[in-house]
C-alpha cells in the first residue's frame, strides 16, 4: 500500500513538470523499494500514467469532445478540427512503432548485459541532461496555433514522444520543447502536448500491459494516488509552466543522479 501511494504521488505530480515521471518512478523504485528488473519497472510506471490520463481526460474533456465529434463528422469539421485530428493520428502511430522499438531494445540490453542499479541510475541521469538540453534550447518567438499543424509536424512529434518510453527523458518536457522549436505559442504547444498523451497512454497499456501486469495492490493504490493528485495539481502546474523555467531544475537534478551512479 505504502508503495503505491509513494509511486502514486510521484506520477501524479510530476507527469505535468517537464521532468521523467517514469524515470523518477523508476528510481523510486529502485532506490526505496529493491526494483531490479528494467522490464518491470517501466511496466507498472506506464501502468500508474492511467491515473494521470484519467486526470488530463477530465481537465480537458471539452477538447477531447470537440475531437471526438469532429472526428465522426470529419467532412462536416472545421480546417483547424481537421488539421488536429491528422495532427493527432500521425503523432500517435509514429509514437508507438518508435516507442515499441526502443522499448524491446532497452529490455534486450538489460537481458544481454545484465544492468545494474547503479548503471540504471546513471542512464536516467544522462537522459535527464538530453531533456534539459532541449528546454533550454526551445525558441523564444511563437506564432502557431493547432490550426497550423501540419503532417511534419506530427511525425517530427511523434518521433520525440517515442522516445520518451526511456526512463529519464520527459513526455512533457520533450513535446513541448519540440512544438516551441517548431514555433507554437506556450499556450497551444502545452495543450497539443497533453492532448498527444491521451492516445498514446491508453494504447501503449492496452498493447503491453493487459493481460501481463498484475492488478494489485500497489498497481490500485497507486493508480489510485496518480489520479488524486494528477487531477489537484494539473491546473497549479500548467500555470507555472508557463512561468517558470525548469530546465536547470532537471539538469540538477540529472547531475545529481550520474553522480549517484559513479559514486
Amino acid at each position: 500500500m505504502i508503495q503505491g501511494i509513494v509511486l502514486g504521488t510521484i506520477q501524479g505530480i510530476t507527469e505535468w513538470l517537464p521532468v521523467s515521471s517514469e524515470g523518477l518512478i523508476v528510481l523510486a523504485k529502485l532506490r526505496l523499494f529493491g526494483g531490479k528488473n528494467i522490464e518491470d519497472m517501466i511496466h507498472l510506471a506506464l501502468f500508474l500514467h492511467l491515473g494521470t490520463f484519467l486526470a488530463a481526460l477530465i481537465y480537458f474533456r471539452k477538447e477531447v469532445f470537440t475531437l471526438l465529434k469532429s472526428t465522426f463528422q470529419y467532412t462536416r469539421s472545421s480546417q483547424e478540427q481537421k488539421a488536429m485530428i491528422r495532427f493527432l493520428l500521425v503523432a500517435t502511430l509514429i509514437s508507438g512503432i518508435v516507442g515499441f522499438i526502443l522499448l524491446k531494445t532497452l529490455i534486450h540490453l538489460e537481458d544481454s548485459l545484465a544492468v545494474s542499479g547503479k548503471v540504471i541510475t546513471l542512464l536516467i541521469g544522462c537522459l535527464l541532461l538530453i531533456t534539459a538540453g532541449f528546454q533550454l534550447a526551445k525558441g523564444k518567438s511563437s506564432w502557431k496555433g493547432p490550426q497550423d499543424t501540419t503532417l511534419t509536424d506530427g511525425i517530427i512529434l511523434g518521433i520525440v514522444q517515442g522516445f520518451s518510453v526511456l526512463p529519464g527523458l520527459s513526455r512533457s518536457g520533450l513535446t513541448i520543447s519540440a512544438l516551441l522549436l517548431r514555433k507554437f505559442d506556450d499556450t497551444h504547444a502545452l495543450t497539443l502536448s497533453f492532448l498527444m498523451s491521451l492516445p498514446v497512454v491508453l494504447g501503449v497499456n492496452i498493447v503491453l500491459n493487459v493481460g501481463d501486469l498484475l492488478v494489485n495492490e500497489t498497481t490500485l493504490w497507486g493508480s489510485l494516488f496518480a489520479f488524486l493528485f494528477g487531477l489537484a495539481t494539473i491546473h497549479l502546474l500548467l500555470s507555472l509552466s508557463k512561468k517558470l523555467n525548469f530546465a536547470y531544475f532537471v539538469l540538477f537534478f540529472g547531475l545529481l543522479m550520474i553522480v549517484s551512479g559513479v559514486w
